[in-house]
């Protein structure tokens, strides 16, 4: 299925790289790997619970954009550096998704280009 709209955060990456924050596809949406960079600058420096409250912020605005919320998530995937944050990235991620509960995948041991990065998250949602 082609794109039917790409969706932009104006990240200083997504021209240079080639990417978009976001695209809908149809009755989907595909976010790109988000982070809790706003404005260029990483926000609850070495904080996984608050660098993945903003990341969800930044997804929750790409499917605004495009139409979806939250609440038509079908699938996140998130990326932490270290295993040892599972349980506060856990934390924030059910207080999300503790009724819709979404497919998931968390890995951990993941070497972002920041260090100070501790999480990256992407998803995936449907609405008909």
């Amino acid at each position: 299925m082609a794109a039917d709209r790409k969706i932009s955060s104006g990240g200083p990456w997504e021209e240079s790289i080639g990417y978009s924050r976001a695209v809908v596809a149809g009755p989907y949406i595909h976010v790109s790997g988000s982070t809790a960079t706003l404005d260029g600058v990483l926000q609850h420096e070495g904080d996984a619970y608050g660098q993945t409250k903003v990341a969800f912020e930044v997804i929750r605005r790409a499917l605004a954009e495009g139409g979806h919320s939250l609440s038509d998530v079908v699938r996140t995937r998130v990326y932490l550096s270290d295993a040892k944050d599972m349980d506060a990235v856990g934390k924030a991620h059910g207080e999300l998704f503790g009724d819709i509960r979404p497919a998931a995948t968390m890995l951990a041991g993941i070497k972002f280009i920041n260090p100070a990065i501790l999480v990256e998250i992407e998803v995936d949602s449907y609405k008909p």
